[in-house]
């Protein structure tokens, strides 16, 4: 089979056509105004394609899982977390007895750089850590306040998956302590740009509020006609413990003065209602006295029978005649009833001789 013959780069047929468009390219220049009304049509008659996926840069993974012993609410709560946080992972649940340093290596198995653990106490307080893992700072919280999305039935509602905004109270930025736990926030609950498990949509607000010393927890809706705001949920409140340099660990940074432990809490209810019940007891004890305590007879004054004015005396009646019995009722009607419970009694007797 013969092999078709190449032409050559120099031969005539070439140079004819690059002279053709070198007349092409001769003509006079298009002005640069036609050219922009040329791609501003282009551009209006082009139809938009799908929202194009960039790269995803921010490789924060979260774990979020819980020791054993908590109740269903912790449960729910840990649940609505990771369905709002597309960038979290699950796993099992640790054992009490293990230390702490140990959800380090968890971390590490799982590919995780943050950790969002729940530890239960007494099967009734519930401690939350946020972590850095491995090289920490950590900051150690006790939850109060704990309502799940299933238990509010708020009428918000967002798109599974979706990048939320963060809202941070002002007072954040007044105290390094707070500044150091909002960037540890902004790190934990801002989802990647362009996560393979998000959707590239803003449709919800995290919003971190400080009041009474505490970190109110809301998550609101936004709604597109006139930008007002829905409650969607779950909703909590943190009480900072401390603040350690370490991942679940190490020196302390910040300590709050103002916490006080559940356990000194119930003390001091148990302190109120037992001086409450106390102080019952001390009053009848002095009403008892009182009335033991023998009475002070006060002389007699004679002023005061100045308006008494002396009723009319009344002839004395004297009965000569014995009333006549009253007749009770009640047992003369026993007495009827005896005699006939008698009477069938020898009758049906009779009868069955």
């Amino acid at each position: 089979m013969a092999v078709a013959k190449r032409k050559r780069r120099g031969g005539p047929a070439f140079q004819a056509k690059k002279r053709k468009r070198n007349e092409k390219d001769a003509k006079t220049p298009a002005k640069p105004s036609d050219v922009a009304e040329e791609a501003a049509e282009e551009e209006r008659d082009r139809i938009p394609g799908p929202v194009c996926k960039g790269k995803w840069k921010n490789k924060e993974r979260i774990l979020i899982f819980s020791s054993r012993g908590i109740n269903f609410r912790t449960r729910h709560l840990m649940q609505d977390l990771r369905m709002l946080m597309p960038h979290s992972k699950a796993d099992t649940k640790m054992d009490r007895k293990d230390k702490l340093f140990v959800i380090n290596e968890v971390c590490e198995m799982k590919n995780c750089n943050k950790c969002i653990y729940f530890e239960a106490k007494k099967k009734q307080d519930l401690y939350m850590w946020l972590s850095n893992s491995p090289h920490g700072p950590s900051a150690k919280f006790l939850v109060q306040n704990i309502h799940t999305l299933a238990e509010l039935k708020m009428t918000g509602n967002c798109l599974k998956g979706s990048r939320p905004l963060l809202s941070f109270d002002p007072a954040f930025d007044e105290l390094p302590h707070f500044a150091l736990l909002k960037e540890l926030l902004i790190q934990i609950f801002s989802t990647p740009r362009y996560h393979p498990k998000s959707q590239p949509f803003v449709d919800h607000v995290f919003t971190f509020t400080i009041l009474d010393n505490r970190i109110w927890f809301r998550n609101f809706q936004i709604i597109e006609e006139d930008a007002a705001l829905v409650e969607i949920g779950p909703r909590f409140v943190l009480n900072l413990i401390k603040i350690f340099q370490g991942s679940f660990g190490g020196p302390t940074l910040y300590e709050n003065p103002h916490y006080q432990s559940p356990n000194m809490h119930r003390r001091v209810i148990r302190a109120i209602t037992a001086a409450k019940y106390r102080e019952k007891q001390q009053v009848k004890d002095v009403q008892k006295l009182r009335k033991k305590e023998p009475k002070t007879i006060l002389p007699h004054d004679p002023t005061a029978d100045v308006f008494v004015v002396p009723a009319e005396e009344k002839p004395i009646e004297i009965q000569w005649v014995k009333p006549e019995p009253k007749v009770d009722l009640k047992a003369r009607k026993k007495r009827i009833y005896k005699r006939q419970r008698k009477m069938k009694q020898k009758t049906n007797s009779g009868n069955a001789k």
